[in-house]
């Protein structure tokens, strides 16, 4: 009989826990309880994609965000475990004065590399700052930011324009939330622009020792790094597209911690890899077919609704991912405000309403349409479920699989004319435990970046705007809820699922995940 693990200690409830931002945080929170690592020990690890942007003021997708966690420093950070909080990072204390005022002070002795120095409240400033004064693509997790006030070497207080709910659940503990060196990045880029993927310096327990486009992620212990030892010497971040070749990675002893399918799941219970845990999660990812509103194939909503509701997401569920996840009924997963019980249209579709307003629109295109999909084993999969289903009603598809690299750019007008040409698109955006998250990026402003339906409407724009300040826990859940309804009525978008976060890791780790299983490596420790 191996030595092996089966947990499954959370399920599908409500696991959003808001953390406290009132009142002074006790200066004496640790970092961590993590043991001192003995030497050599090497962490091997999985992630979804390769790496294509470690500036924080700049990044891109969640994938960028677990490298910086591990190679900068936060005022607070999330903590791990089941449920969402947060603890002291960089910050010795933070405090909400009130609606619009939130001083800190840094702990001090917290060391740049390169010989830039010790961290103060000037690089906490600058680099808060410098997302707005530089137009970044990710600068609405600072939403109404007004500045960075310095009140001493090591203390600030961050002044906002108006109220910012998501403050404390997304902008300071995650991608925008790190800080970086005022003088590194100055000298670097000329006037504290992107530096991209070239790091100036570095502020947390690890270092990019090295970086290989599509091969691996090398990170070593930060010789100046004089907080709490994180638990391993090196962490080797190895960039798959398809969770499946994580999979069998791991089954030879190439990893040590791995997400794994959801259809894999099925088969992992009773037969687990020898020496392993495996533990069920709740995902925040939330899966849809887009549609691209200004391609000419695409103008008629009548035939984009014919589309909504020819597809049935439980068919793709049982496809794509045995069964293992449950249909969504929007962007917002369980649990989190503005979650809707029942969406506008069927998770099952309907064929027969399909088919009205398929002949409203005058019949099916005269071309087959395009559906563009990543080059891995559960989207080819539910692209091919996809085209079945519209073929039910007549609508004839060609899939288009995508490597990581050419799939991310597809609906940005940065790359090019691509945009022109993309029709039908299925993706999947992370999340966090604010709604804001989730609506923030298909707002006017993100056309051409992130919003590649290319959905524009006022009123959308304007409850995203009212809800970040809204202080009231029921109305700003409908406001959510609104959006969401406002979406689904152009006929651009077709929810399926927030799939699920199964992880296998070898007996003696001891992983740090978020609530939702993604992973936190620098509190990751134990033996491999």
């Amino acid at each position: 009989m191996t030595d092996t693990a089966f947990r499954n200690d959370l399920g599908r409830r409500a696991f959003l826990k808001t953390a406290a931002a009132t009142g002074l945080a006790a200066a004496t929170m640790p970092l961590g309880s993590r043991i001192w690592a003995q030497s050599g020990k090497v962490l091997r690890v999985s992630s979804y994609a390769d790496l294509d942007a470690l500036d924080p003021g700049f990044y891109q997708n969640g994938y960028n965000v677990d490298v910086m966690n591990c190679i900068y420093s936060k005022l607070i950070r999330y903590t791990p475990g089941r449920e969402w909080d947060w603890e002291l990072e960089a910050a010795e204390e933070i405090e909400q004065v009130d609606d619009t005022h939130i001083r800190f002070k840094l702990k001090e002795g917290l060391m740049f590399t390169g010989g830039y120095g010790e961290m103060t409240a000037e690089d906490v400033k600058f680099s808060f700052e410098r997302v707005l004064e530089h137009d970044s693509p990710v600068k609405s997790d600072w939403g109404p930011l007004n500045k960075v006030d310095v009140t001493g070497k090591y203390e600030g207080v961050i002044v906002l324009n108006e109220p910012f709910q998501p403050l404390w659940t997304i902008t300071l503990p995650y991608g925008t939330g790190h800080i970086v060196s005022k003088k590194a990045v100055m000298e670097a880029t000329g006037d504290g622009g992107n530096f991209g993927m070239t790091p100036p310096a570095f502020s947390g327990p690890y270092i990019l020792q090295e970086w290989r486009p599509n091969q691996y992620v090398h990170l070593v212990r930060n010789p100046d790094w004089t907080g709490e030892a994180p638990g391993f010497d090196e962490i080797r971040i190895l960039p798959m597209d398809d969770t499946k070749t994580a999979e069998r990675a791991y089954e030879a002893g190439d990893l040590d911690y791995t997400e794994i399918t959801l259809s894999s799941l099925a088969d992992y219970r009773g037969n687990e890899p020898e020496n392993t845990v495996i533990e069920e999660y709740p995902s925040l990812y939330y899966v849809w077919l887009g549609m691209n509103l200004d391609n000419p194939a695409l103008q008629d909503e009548n035939l984009r609704k014919a589309i909504q509701y020819a597809i049935n997401s439980e068919q793709i569920i049982d496809a794509a991912y045995f069964g293992e996840a449950a249909p969504a009924t929007g962007m917002i997963a369980p649990g989190l405000p503005g979650h809707r019980e029942t969406p506008s249209v069927p998770v099952t579709g309907d064929l027969d309403k399909a088919r009205e307003y398929l002949e409203a629109a005058g019949g099916p295109p005269s071309e087959p349409l395009t559906i563009d999909a990543l080059n891995a084993t559960v989207w080819k999969t539910m692209a091919e479920v996809i085209q079945a289903q519209l073929a039910q009603i007549g609508i004839q598809t060609q899939i288009n699989v995508q490597d990581s690299g050419s799939f991310w750019t597809l609906g940005m007008e940065s790359e090019g004319e691509r945009w022109k040409d993309m029709q039908l698109v299925l993706n999947r955006f992370s999340m966090l435990p604010d709604p804001y998250y989730a609506s923030s990026w298909f707002v006017s402003d993100q056309v051409g970046i992130w919003n590649w339906e290319r959905f524009s409407n006022a009123e959308f724009d304007e409850l995203h705007k009212l809800a970040l300040s809204e202080t009231d826990a029921d109305t700003r859940a409908e406001m959510y809820r609104k959006m969401q309804d406002l979406m689904e009525a152009t006929g651009a978008y077709k929810f399926i699922t927030h799939e699920g976060s199964p992880v296998m890791y070898r007996q003696g780790l001891e992983p740090a995940l978020r609530p939702d299983g993604r992973p936190l490596f620098i509190d990751f420790d134990g033996t491999v």
